[in-house]
């Protein structure tokens, strides 16, 4: 895991995982270890306890973790070799680090490992840590939950207890985060995806991480396509459609097989077609790339038809461990707002300032403003590299400089991470802040010199030689069940009009009223507006209640003066003020708000629209 950007925060984060290590083996005498990581908002600490614990026991564990900081213990490293590191975790009785001490030696080549010490407490960890733990300041910290894990994130292994703390340079930005944290329980996607309709995950029937669009969801999905379609048209791009699977000599051909094998699901052989090697099965398909460089290849090629631009919104199927699934934002089964730019070298800036600052128009419009961009390097120094990356340190230098001059030229500020880049080039990750302050990669921009030439593409250049083109892969809306649960917690279900699943319910205050709810209904259906009447015998402030229950943007209150007058009584998801139009007024109203894509949040905003 790479340093925070504060080191000493860091360090309180990591040292605090040891402490809390410590006070679980005092709390239950006996419990293995696994593994104890610092991340974005505090630590964890996974363990195989003799006796199961649950959140009861979190302040208990507190006391433990406190008396352990008022001890000013200090932390001490020592590098043993590799035998003696083994002979260490064995002695200590901790199988699960002795595994993970052994794949380091075996595989990773280590010839020492480093061990940290901090009164009795003795763990194999690189560091770094504080001084001692009387640098951490009081009320700097909180255990806040407790999961379950299986060893390694693989669910065939044993299950693990993990234990969840925050911590922070203060008590102060402590409570921030937890009122932060509690104001993000209530926009919980798959709290309101259920409450709202949006999706349901059937593990039972038809699996884990895959995902059922209810009608609801399939709305937000389609609106969300509708606008990607409208703008890249606008861009430039060509649309294409590809199949869900594909034989496995296509992701051999791309390196995919060889480097992604372990995200895929295992390939079906087909009697009919024989082969017993990998190439020889057929495999879901885990991304798009592959077969849109074969519909480049589906013809001959000219300088004069690049940039070609190559557009789908793809469903990909990627193996994600059990233990790693989460809602919509981690899933196995997507749909990807894909696309593929085929260039010359000389194109490589002007292409990527144009799909950054497609990326920044999209943002701007659902007032994302919380993000940050990263930029993926290779890293040269990896012991892996050569298993991560393609082994061209040229073309990894010349990529990378041209992906750093596009975003100093676009003007959106980045920071750079060794380490992360795709297989194939450098590559550009937007992180975006949830309400709860949890950070995600939200869409990807990434630069290919690799797979083009491993593809056999081709175009003929200006003087009739035959060049290979690079490719930019981009997806700025990422995918549709990552960046719906975004935009369930950004909005809290309370969508803007254009993208609501619903966006006008019409209220009859009597049944009389009903004839007349039907023919605006109608009216409104034939603008293609998403509009609905409740014809329920509830009460009339049960019908407004339930409305703004399910956050639908538009109430049109109908009684003896609206049928008589031929208008409609207006209220607004979080607008107080009602008012009354007549139905042709309102329809143009909302046509030019629909046509818009506004996030009207008061009548100004609305009035301003004419």
């Amino acid at each position: 895991m790479e340093l925070t950007q504060d080191p000493q925060l860091y360090r309180m984060r990591h040292s605090l995982a040891h402490v809390l290590a410590q006070a679980m083996q005092r709390y239950r005498p006996g419990a293995l270890l696994g593994f104890g990581p610092p991340v974005d908002d505090g630590f964890y600490y996974d363990f195989i306890l003799p006796e199961p614990i649950s959140e009861d026991d979190l302040p208990a564990l507190t006391k433990l973790m406190e008396e352990i900081v008022k001890e000013r213990q200090e932390f001490h490293y020592e590098d043993l070799p590799a035998e003696e590191a083994l002979a260490r975790l064995r002695a200590m009785g901790e199988p699960h680090k002795e595994e993970y001490c052994r794949e380091l030696i075996e595989k990773q080549g280590l010839e020492t490992i480093r061990f940290y010490r901090n009164g009795p407490f003795v763990d194999m960890c690189e560091g770094p840590h504080l001084e001692h733990t009387g640098q951490l300041p009081k009320g700097c910290f909180k255990l806040h939950s407790i999961a379950g894990a299986y060893w390694r994130g693989d669910e065939r292994n044993v299950q693990m207890t993990r234990v969840y703390g925050w911590c922070f340079k203060d008590r102060k930005q402590l409570r921030a985060y937890e009122k932060a944290r509690e104001e993000a329980k209530k926009r919980d996607h798959r709290k309101l995806g259920k409450e709202l309709d949006i999706y349901v995950i059937d593990a039972e029937h038809v699996g884990k991480g895959l995902p059922l669009w209810l009608p609801a969801g399939a709305v937000l999905c389609d609106e969300l396509e509708k606008l990607a379609r409208e703008w890249e048209f606008q861009e430039g791009y060509e649309r294409v459609r590809t199949p869900h699977l594909t034989r496995g000599t296509l992701y051999r051909q791309s390196g995919h097989l060889d480097l992604y094998r372990e995200s895929m699901f295992p390939g079906m052989h087909l009697p009919d077609e024989g082969g017993e090697r990998p190439e020889d099965a057929y495999y879901l398909k885990p991304m798009n790339c592959p077969h849109h460089h074969r519909v480049f290849a589906a013809r001959p090629r000219s300088y004069r038809d690049l940039p070609l631009r190559l557009a789908e919104y793809g469903t990909v199927y990627r193996y994600e461990r059990s233990g790693t699934l989460q809602g919509l934002t981690r899933v196995r089964g997507m749909c990807m707002n894909d696309a593929h730019i085929y260039i010359t070298e000389d194109q490589i800036t002007s292409e990527f300032v144009r799909v950054m600052e497609l990326h920044r128009r999209y943002y701007e419009l659902f007032g994302l403003s919380g993000y940050h961009m990263r930029l993926s390097l290779w890293d040269p120094d990896d012991p892996k590299g050569k298993e991560k990356y393609v082994d061209d340190p040229e073309n990894w230098q010349k990529t990378e400089d041209l992906v750093r001059r596009a975003m100093q030229e676009v003007g959106l500020p980045f920071v750079e991470v060794k380490g992360e880049a795709a297989f194939y080039g450098p590559k550009i990750d937007v992180q975006l802040k949830t309400v709860g302050l949890q950070e995600f990669t939200i869409s990807t921009n990434q630069l290919d010199f690799a797979v083009p030439p491993r593809m056999g593409l081709k175009y003929v250049a200006p003087d009739g030689s035959e060049q290979v083109p690079y490719c930019i892969h981009r997806a700025p809306l990422g995918t549709h069940e990552r960046f719906v649960s975004f935009l369930i917690e950004h909005y809290g279900g309370a969508f803007p009009t254009w993208l609501a699943p619903v966006q006008v319910r019409l209220l009859p205050i009597a049944e009389r009223h009903l004839d007349y709810a039907d023919k605006v209904c109608a009216a409104l259906r034939a603008d293609f507006v998403r509009a609905e009447v409740d014809r329920s015998s509830e009460r009339f402030g049960k019908k407004i209640a339930l409305g703004r229950t399910r956050k639908i943007p538009v109430l049109l209150v109908i009684g003896d003066d609206e049928v008589a007058q031929e208008a409609v009584t207006v209220n607004r998801y979080g607008i107080k003020e009602q008012r009354t139009l007549p139905v042709e007024a309102f329809r143009a109203q909302l046509a030019r708000e629909i046509r818009a894509r506004a996030h009207a949040k008061t009548w100004e905003d609305i009035d301003r629209l004419d």
